[in-house]
């Protein structure tokens, strides 16, 4: 078996996420504290305990995806004695999702990591006045459809793919009103429906370009370690361990869209039959039935689910 672990993004996270794996391990639980202390306030307690609106905001959410995925990758190594550099092939994340599998594999320090998410949640959400745009799933659509979808609907102003995320899945972004457009004239090219997504800010579009420039600043002044596994970039579909290639693609991510298909694609077609996703919930697992049937994938994200992981090696 020839494992990639892959590391979910935002709209994963929920109250209570990463509860049970600080309870049942200690190097879990230091992992919350170093990036408590990192951030300079109690993203545990609110990890934990909610209130639920206050973990959703962008600069918490981000963060807090990564402490889990990151703890989950502590147990994996401290009490399983997992050699990532060894036994998996690739990591990749979907949109923040890329900073976890970066800090797994060693190119970021965790405080880093967890510095750079909130200044990346704050700076994307600050980067467009809140309901000016939006984002909605087109089902039923395949990529180049959805394209031509996008551009319809701009009519001057900014409408993009901004997630590949499977066939028939396509994700856009810009601005409100472009984005109801397109909603309406997908029904023309066949799409089954157009949902509005609930999130605070229009990710991975031209509007997200005030919030590049932000990462671009705060990622030259970050030590960046050439990672121990090759990480598959969100706006190339490419292995990348070059740290500065890494540094320019992590920018460019913040306004390009996220190739999730065919990253899994790409993963495949190098030898990998199964995608680990590490962390809160099953979203990437769930996407890889629909990209490719013959490829397994588990979730891990409890300690019941870590005990399952082993069992299966």
């Amino acid at each position: 078996m020839t494992f990639a672990f892959v590391f979910p993004g935002q709209g994963s996270q929920v109250v209570g996420m990463g509860q049970e794996l600080a309870a049942a391990f200690p190097v879990a639980a230091e992992v919350f504290e170093m990036i408590d202390n990192a951030l300079g306030k109690n993203l545990t307690k609110v990890m934990f305990e909610g209130p639920e609106d206050v973990l959703q905001l962008t600069e918490n959410a981000q963060p807090a995806l990564m402490a889990v995925s990151l703890a989950v990758v502590s147990v994996l190594k401290g009490e399983g004695g997992l050699d990532l550099s060894r036994q998996v092939k690739f990591v990749a994340g979907h949109s923040l999702g890329e900073y976890s599998a970066l800090a797994a594999a060693g190119t970021f320090s965790l405080p880093d990591a967890a510095k750079l998410l909130k200044a990346r949640g704050r700076a994307m959400q600050e980067a467009v006045p809140v309901g000016e745009g939006a984002m909605a799933a087109l089902l039923g659509l395949d990529m180049d459809i959805a394209s031509k979808v996008a551009n319809e609907a701009g009519q001057g102003e900014i409408c993009t793919t901004a997630n590949d995320n499977a066939s028939g899945q396509v994700v856009i972004s810009g601005t409100k009103t472009a984005v109801e457009r397109a909603i309406l004239i997908a029904k023309d090219y066949g799409a089954k429906r157009g949902v509005l997504l609930p999130v605070s800010a229009p990710f991975h579009c031209a509007l997200m370009a005030p919030a590049a420039d932000i990462m671009a600043e705060a990622l030259s002044s970050v030590r960046m370690n050439t990672p121990v596994i090759p990480l598959v970039a969100n706006v190339t579909a490419r292995e990348v361990s070059d740290a500065a290639e890494i540094r320019r693609l992590l920018v460019e991510q913040v306004t390009g869209m996220v190739r999730w298909r065919e990253s899994v694609l790409f993963m495949r077609a190098n030898g990998v039959d199964q995608l680990v996703e590490i962390g809160t919930g099953k979203v990437l697992s769930g996407l890889t039935r629909r990209i490719d049937r013959e490829m397994t994938s588990q979730n891990i994200g409890t300690p019941t689910d870590i005990e399952v992981f082993f069992k299966s090696l």
